[in-house]
C-alpha cells in the first residue's frame, strides 16, 4: 500500500553528522571555506577543489550564461555526496550541481558557492534485468553510454528509448533533472514515464529510496520521518497542461503525487539523484527511416493532419517525427541529398517496423504518403535503407544548429532559441504569430523540431544590434504559448534563464509552492538556488 510516509535512511554516523554539524557552527558563510575544505579532507577524505584555475571550468554550461563559484567537489560515492551536503546545508553556503554540462538553460551555472560535479559518480556498473526489463544506473554516466550498455547486456532485445539530441553528451542524472525527451512522441518520449526507482539525498546528507507507487503525498503532503520526527513537505498544485512538458517541477492539484514525479524535472531544487532505475523497451527488429520533402510549410501540416487525425494507429506507431522548416536547407550539410528542387522544408519518420521486412514497411508507407490529402511524390520520400544513409541524414541534422552557431559567433553574438510547446488545436495559429512577429522583426531565423509533439523550436540569429528585438521577441513568444495553454519548454528543462518564463507561464502562486516545498526538504535553501524560481 502507498503511504506518504517517507523515512530518512542515515548515510553518515549520528556522531559524523554532529561533527560536521559543530564544526559549521563555528563559522559563517564562505569566508572559512578553506577551513571547511580543510576539515573535510581530513576527516573524510572529500576533498573540495579551491583552485580557480580548475573551479573556472565548471562554471558554465551549453547557455552561456556566466556563473562563478569560489569551490568545486568531485565525490564518487553518496556517503561523499552526504558529507559535502551535510557540510554545505549546516554552513549556508549554496551548491549548485553540475553533470554533463550540456544544459541551455543555465541550470548547472553557479551563481557563487561550491559546484558538486557528478563526472566521477560513474563507479557502480549499470545492471541490466532481462526478465524486469529494466537498468539499474549510476547518474554520472553518459546516457548514450548507458543506452549503448543495454543493447550489449541484453543482446540487442531491450533498449532505453528515451534519446535527446545531447545524448552522447548529457548524463543520466542531469537527463532525470530536466525531464529531458528525445524524438519519440508523446510522453513516452520523456525520462518521467521510465523511473522505476530513485536514490536520493537531501540537503541535509540522508538517504531516500523511493520506488515508483511507494510513497504517494495524501491530502497534497509527503510526512518525511527521521525516528520520531517527522517534516511535512507539501507538493506543488498549480494546474499544469497535459502536454510534452519540461517546464519545472511536476505539480498535482488534487494533492496525489508519486514522490518520483516530485523529483524527476525538478531540475534539482528539492534533493540530489545519486541513483535510478529505469524501465526498458523490447527492441524493434527493424526501424523505417523516411525523409519526406515538401514544398512549404502548410503541406508539412496537412501530413501531420492526415497521420495524427487519419491514421492513429499509424502517427502512434512513429518513434519520430521531426520538422526541418523554412530556411534550415541553407544551413544544413548534405542538404542537396534530401531536399528536391525547389522544396523549402522537410520531415523526417522513424516508423518501427513489427513482424515486416524493411521493404513490405516502405511499401505500406509510400502508399500513405501516395493518400495524402495533397499529392506527395514519391520521388520526394526518400527511404534511409543503409546504414550509411542514416548516418549522412544525422551528420545533417547535427549541422544545422551547429551551423547556425558559426553565423552568431561571427556577428559576436548568440543564439537565442525557444522550446515551447502548444496543444495540438491552437498550433497553426500559434506557427502564424510566431512567423508574422519574426518575419515583421527582420531577423534570421530557423524552426525545426518535433512536429509530432506541436512542439518547434524557433532559432533567431540576431546581429549586435538586434539582441534587444530578439529578446523581445523570444518572450511574446513564450507569452503566446502561455495564452494558448502552452507551455515555454517541451524538454530542455527551466533553469536560470527561464525562470522569467515559469513566471509567465505559471504566476507568482506557482512559484511560491515551489519555494515551499524546497523550503521544507531544504530549509536554508542551499541546493540549486536560481534554478526555476528565485529563493
Amino acid at each position: 500500500m502507498p503511504t506518504n510516509r517517507v523515512p530518512l535512511e542515515e548515510v553518515l554516523l549520528p556522531d559524523e553528522h554532529r561533527g560536521i554539524e559543530e564544526f559549521c557552527m563555528k563559522r559563517v558563510g564562505a569566508t572559512g571555506l578553506s577551513d571547511l575544505a580543510a576539515f573535510l579532507h581530513g576527516e573524510f577524505s572529500v576533498r573540495i577543489e579551491l583552485d580557480q584555475d580548475i573551479v573556472a571550468g565548471y562554471a558554465t554550461d551549453q547557455s552561456n550564461l556566466p556563473g562563478h563559484a569560489v569551490g568545486l567537489a568531485r565525490p564518487e560515492s553518496e556517503r561523499e555526496c552526504a558529507v559535502i551536503l551535510c557540510a554545505l546545508s549546516a554552513s549556508g553556503i549554496p551548491v549548485t550541481v553540475s553533470a554533463g554540462r550540456t544544459n541551455l538553460t543555465g541550470s548547472a551555472t553557479p551563481e557563487g558557492g561550491i559546484v558538486l560535479s557528478l563526472e566521477r559518480m560513474h563507479v557502480p556498473e549499470i545492471e541490466v534485468d532481462r526478465q524486469a526489463k529494466t537498468v539499474t544506473s549510476p547518474v554520472g554516466i553518459i546516457l548514450e553510454d548507458m543506452r549503448r550498455l543495454v543493447l550489449e547486456r541484453s543482446a540487442g532485445r531491450l533498449f532505453f528509448p528515451v534519446d535527446p539530441t545531447s545524448r552522447c553528451d548529457a548524463m543520466v542524472g542531469g537527463a532525470l533533472s530536466c525531464n529531458a525527451s528525445g524524438f519519440t512522441p508523446g510522453e513516452a518520449g520523456a525520462m518521467r514515464p521510465w523511473v522505476r526507482n530513485l536514490r536520493i539525498i537531501t540537503p541535509g546528507g540522508f538517504l531516500v529510496r523511493a520506488e515508483r507507487g511507494q510513497y504517494v503525498s495524501r491530502d497534497g503532503i509527503f510526512l518525511f520521518t527521521r525516528g520520531t520526527r517527522e517534516k511535512p513537505v507539501p507538493v506543488p498544485r498549480y494546474a499544469r497542461p497535459a502536454i510534452k512538458n519540461a517546464s519545472g517541477p511536476y505539480s498535482s492539484p488534487d494533492g496525489t503525487m508519486d514522490l518520483v514525479d516530485l523529483m524527476v524535472g525538478s531540475e534539482g531544487v528539492f534533493a540530489l539523484i545519486t541513483g535510478c532505475c529505469l524501465a526498458l523497451s523490447e527492441r524493434p527488429e527493424e526501424y523505417l527511416d523516411l525523409f519526406v520533402s515538401l514544398s512549404g510549410e502548410q503541406d508539412a501540416l496537412l501530413l501531420l493532419h492526415h497521420l495524427r487525425d487519419d491514421l492513429p494507429r499509424r502517427f502512434s506507431a512513429l518513434s519520430a517525427c521531426e520538422y526541418f522548416g523554412p530556411h534550415c536547407r541553407e544551413f544544413m550539410d548534405h542538404e542537396h541529398r534530401f531536399f528536391r528542387a525547389d522544396h523549402q522544408v522537410g520531415v523526417y519518420l522513424q516508423v518501427a517496423l513489427a513482424g515486416k521486412t524493411l521493404d513490405e514497411g516502405a511499401g505500406e508507407w509510400l502508399k500513405i504518403m501516395a493518400d495524402a490529402p495533397y499529392s506527395i511524390d514519391e520521388n520526394a520520400v526518400m527511404v534511409l535503407l543503409t546504414d550509411r544513409d542514416r548516418a549522412i541524414f544525422f551528420e545533417a541534422r547535427h549541422s544545422l544548429p551547429a551551423n547556425s552557431l558559426e553565423l552568431v559567433k561571427k556577428r559576436g553574438t548568440h543564439t537565442i532559441m525557444t522550446d515551447t510547446v502548444v496543444p495540438p488545436p491552437c498550433f497553426e495559429p500559434f506557427l502564424v504569430f510566431a512567423h508574422d512577429l519574426l518575419r515583421s522583426s527582420g531577423l534570421d531565423h530557423l524552426v525545426f523540431g518535433h512536429l509530432g509533439d506541436c512542439h518547434l523550436h524557433f532559432m533567431i540569429m540576431p546581429g549586435k544590434e538586434q539582441m534587444d528585438s530578439a529578446l523581445s521577441v523570444y518572450d511574446r513568444i513564450v507569452e503566446k504559448s502561455a495564452e494558448l495553454g502552452g507551455v515555454y519548454s517541451g524538454e530542455h528543462g527551466t533553469g536560470k534563464r527561464k525562470r522569467g518564463d515559469f513566471l509567465k507561464c505559471y504566476g507568482g502562486k506557482a512559484a511560491e509552492q515551489i519555494l515551499l516545498t524546497k523550503s521544507a526538504l531544504d530549509p536554508n535553501l542551499i541546493l540549486n538556488p536560481g534554478n526555476v524560481v528565485v529563493p
